[in-house]
């Protein structure tokens, strides 16, 4: 499942911006929602959510179980919306020996992952944006470096996820089709840059 993504060619999506090989959780993404595109923060705080206590929970979750959102009072009232970027990273192997895994079309293209945001009033009044992507299963391109992978949508469903029936929504919540994806060894990212 995404945990960072990489945006290298922003003209590919119209944007007047800096490249960026490294975009964290925590940072700010761009995405696109039924109106506009806009810039993010990439992990949400749910609104509403408490713990057994009753009290709230600020912890941040950056990817949310496509098989839950529906299910968990934590995600009520969320909007739809789309991260478009080149591609993300996952890693494998043993702590301080992993590899890094590129993980892009095959085609060159964009990826629009599915996710879901909201508005937060953070403390003092302020209003950070946020955003969260899916996770569903994995395709066979991915299932051997993670057990998870991002909803990954195709150009011609964007509208669709992003419109007003959601149940039409919810039947994209699927693995990407096999063999469109390319996963390559990441080097030459510095993983401390922002």
């Amino acid at each position: 499942m995404p945990g960072r993504f990489f945006l290298t060619r922003p003209d590919l999506l119209g944007l007047d911006t800096q490249p960026r090989a490294n975009i964290a959780p925590g940072e700010d993404v761009w995405v696109q929602t039924a109106k506009e595109m806009r810039l993010m923060r990439w992990g949400m705080i749910p609104v509403g959510r408490t713990n057994a206590r009753g009290r709230p929970v600020l912890e941040t979750i950056i990817n949310v179980r496509s098989e839950t959102l529906y299910t968990k009072s934590a995600f009520e009232g969320l909007r739809r919306a789309v991260v478009p970027v080149e591609g993300w990273y996952e890693w494998t192997g043993e702590k301080r020996r992993k590899t890094a895994w590129a993980i892009r079309p095959k085609d060159g293209g964009v990826l629009h992952f599915a996710a879901v945001y909201d508005i937060w009033q953070a403390p003092g009044g302020t209003e950070v944006a946020q955003v969260a992507t899916l996770t569903c299963a994995p395709s066979a391109d991915v299932r051997d470096i993670h057990h998870r992978m991002g909803v990954i949508l195709k150009r011609e469903d964007v509208s669709v996820w992003l419109g007003d029936d959601q149940n039409a929504a919810a039947d994209l919540m699927v693995p990407y089709p096999d063999g469109r994806l390319s996963v390559t060894p990441a080097t030459d990212v510095d993983w401390t840059a922002p």
